[in-house]
């Protein structure tokens, strides 16, 4: 059966984002949304890239973009924004692309086919009939396609009310240290630490159902309705 399927921010978490995906047994016939932040922080941006690439040929992949690629595409145009980035997570992505290992790496180093994914194939939001995805956040009175962009990449996660189509928001961005996906039944948080002592999430809309991964090689299962309890 089709299902609709969001990952929260990986960040940089090849080994986990891997794991998730056998875990959930990823199909052709699913359609996975995958909230942004790819790069920075976590080990392995080159491979997160790569697989997400080989993704977009193997399902119905929908990548949004967050604002940590935002913050990568704007490294190239300036030696300011370029500090900015690495303090933020940079070294580590540069790292992932150096030629040789233990080496630093360079902007240079990350192929064109990583560069046109993130400046060409992200997405600024995704919606189906009853749910809709950005990274941070959404105006509840607003439509989708008029959304700025500060509050669709950059908008902490601070009990929204219901967005005026009254369909559900899923989104990442506001990283949740509980390792715990955040819901008040208006929208869903699904940024749980992936990077971090947390967990990698994958939630299925349809049926309420969340698979998780951690770096210590871990797997658990939650659902929406367990979360008030827990």
């Amino acid at each position: 059966m089709k299902r609709c399927l969001a990952i929260g921010d990986i960040h940089g978490c090849y080994e986990v984002l891997r794991r998730l995906c056998d875990y959930v047994e990823l199909s052709p016939e699913d359609t996975l949304v995958t909230l942004g932040d790819y790069v920075n922080r976590g080990p392995n941006t080159h491979a997160v890239l790569d697989w997400l690439i080989y993704l977009d040929g193997f399902c119905d992949l929908q990548p949004l973009r967050g604002n940590h690629e935002i913050m990568l595409l704007h490294a190239r145009e300036s030696e300011s924004a370029f500090r900015r980035w690495k303090e933020v997570g940079g070294d580590v992505t540069l790292r992932s692309y150096a030629p040789f290992d233990g080496g630093e790496g360079t902007l240079a180093d990350i192929p064109d086919s990583h560069w046109e994914f993130l400046s060409e194939r992200l997405l600024p939001f995704y919606e189906t009939d009853t749910h809709f995805f950005v990274h941070a956040g959404a105006y509840p009175d607003m439509p989708l396609n008029e959304q700025p962009d500060y509050i669709l990449y950059w908008e902490p996660f601070d009990d929204p009310p219901r967005h005026e189509s009254g369909k559900i928001m899923v989104c990442g961005h506001s990283s949740q240290k509980s390792g715990l996906p955040l819901t008040n039944g208006n929208a869903i948080c699904i940024d749980t630490w992936a990077c971090g002592k947390g967990w990698l999430s994958c939630l299925d809309v349809g049926s309420g159902q969340i698979w998780q991964a951690n770096q210590q090689g871990e797997t658990r299962l939650l659902h929406l309705d367990e979360l008030e309890s827990l």
